[in-house]
């Protein structure tokens, strides 16, 4: 199905695939759909994630010591596409997995389980002719990522090629937590919009209510991801799930509270 918010703002919540296990990545995944998150990120374990912060490496890591392959990860967005069939699923991943994987095969997997589109971290849109190629083979949306310091000429080329929505980053450097946003997120995103229509998700960084609230003032959707990851690790494994559905519901609370 397209990739759609049907809420303002739309939450794109991050989840390491396998940490701490398939099975709990499933549930916590259908957890966070039931409880108003728009669109789930499948992170693919990958043993170099440079673009992310410490709480997504350790999880990566915990993730790898288990073994979580690509194939685990296509096999559970499967089961989370049979019990959600309505709700937006993205693979996030780096490059290598996918080119070890084999990029037309790839393409092929990732549409028979499901998937609506890829956000292939390092691959950039210069570079991105065969990927977008075959991931238009099967009809998976293109996510690229979109940086403060991203000149207008990529911007615009972005805007072109990716489909789904655009995914802004809020600041320069990896993720993470941080207290308070940059000026430099409702900046990126205006220029964004100057050549899409695509929702634009804002994320690194965004970890609570107030974060969400300040993302809905300029963007469309918020992308939740060090902040669940740290909540899954730091929770019992039967536990997670019930945890990130009452975190996901305290999100919105701030404009719930506005509109009566």
């Amino acid at each position: 199905m397209p990739i759609r918010f049907d809420h303002k703002p739309g939450l794109v919540v991050y989840i390491t695939a396998g940490d701490p296990s398939l099975g709990v990545s499933r549930d916590v995944a259908i957890a966070a759909i039931d409880a108003g998150a728009d669109v789930i990120e499948l992170g693919v374990p990958f043993s170099d994630p440079l673009a992310d912060g410490p709480i997504i490496q350790r999880a990566m890591e915990r993730a790898l010591a288990h073994s979580t392959s690509l194939n685990d990860v296509l096999g559970i967005a499967a089961e989370i596409r049979a019990a959600r069939p309505a709700a937006g699923l993205v693979l996030f991943s780096y490059l290598n997995p996918i080119l070890r994987h084999g990029l037309s095969k790839f393409a092929d997997d990732a549409a028979a389980a499901g998937v609506d589109g890829v956000l292939a971290t390092d691959m950039i849109v210069e570079e991105a002719g065969e990927y977008l190629a075959e991931l238009a083979r099967v009809n998976l949306a293109p996510i690229f990522l979109a940086a403060p310091t991203s000149p207008d000429e990529r911007l615009e080329a972005i805007a072109a090629h990716t489909k789904g929505f655009i995914y802004a980053i809020s600041r320069v450097g990896i993720t993470g937590t941080q207290s308070n946003l940059t000026n430099d997120a409702a900046a990126l995103v205006a220029r964004i919009k100057r050549w899409s229509k695509l929702p634009v998700a804002v994320g690194f960084g965004i970890s609570n209510a107030e974060h969400v609230a300040q993302v809905a003032e300029f963007a469309d959707a918020a992308v939740i991801g060090s902040a669940i990851v740290e909540l899954i690790a730091s929770s019992a494994p039967g536990e997670a799930p019930g945890a990130v559905a009452r975190f996901i519901k305290g999100l919105r609370l701030p404009q719930a509270a506005l509109a009566r």
